[in-house]
C-alpha cells in the first residue's frame, strides 16, 4: 500500500471519526484505534525490509549482531511506545499518555547499558594507561 493509499485511509478514517463522534463518541475512538493498526499493519512488510537491509549492512562490517538486535529493539519500543501514548491523547488520558511514554523511556535505557558500557569499554581501551 502506497503513501496515497494510507492517508486517504487517514483522511476518511478521520473525516469518520468527526462525523461520528458527535453521536458514539466510543465507535469514534474505536475506528481511529482500528485504522491505526491496519495502517501499522500495511507497513510491516516494509519495516521487514528494512530490517533485512540493516542486517545485511552489519555481517557486511562485520558487526555483532547483539548491537544492531539491540537498536532494533530500542526502536521497536520507541514506536510502539509512541502509538500508545497517541491513542491515550485521542481517548483524552493526558496523564496516562506521559507515563507510556516515561516506560518508553525507561525501557530504552535499559535496552541502552550494554551498548554504553561497550563504548565506555573501548574509550577505557583507547586511553593512556
Amino acid at each position: 500500500m502506497d503513501i496515497i493509499q494510507i492517508v486517504g485511509l487517514g483522511l476518511i478514517a478521520t473525516f469518520l471519526a468527526l462525523v461520528v463522534k458527535e453521536q458514539k463518541p466510543l465507535f469514534a475512538f474505536m475506528l481511529t484505534v482500528f485504522v491505526g493498526i491496519l495502517i501499522f499493519l500495511f507497513l510491516i512488510d516494509e519495516i521487514a525490509k528494512v530490517i533485512q537491509m540493516l542486517e545485511g549492512i552489519a555481517e557486511q562490517a562485520n558487526m555483532n549482531m547483539m548491537y544492531l538486535q539491540t537498536i532494533l529493539k530500542i526502536i521497536g519500543i520507541a514506536y510502539i511506545a509512541e502509538f500508545g501514548a497517541q491513542i491515550a491523547k485521542d481517548a483524552g488520558q493526558a496523564a496516562i499518555a506521559s507515563k507510556i511514554e516515561l516506560a518508553g523511556k525507561i525501557l530504552i535505557l535499559v535496552m541502552a547499558i550494554p551498548i554504553l558500557t561497550a563504548v565506555i569499554e573501548m574509550v577505557l581501551a583507547l586511553l593512556p594507561s
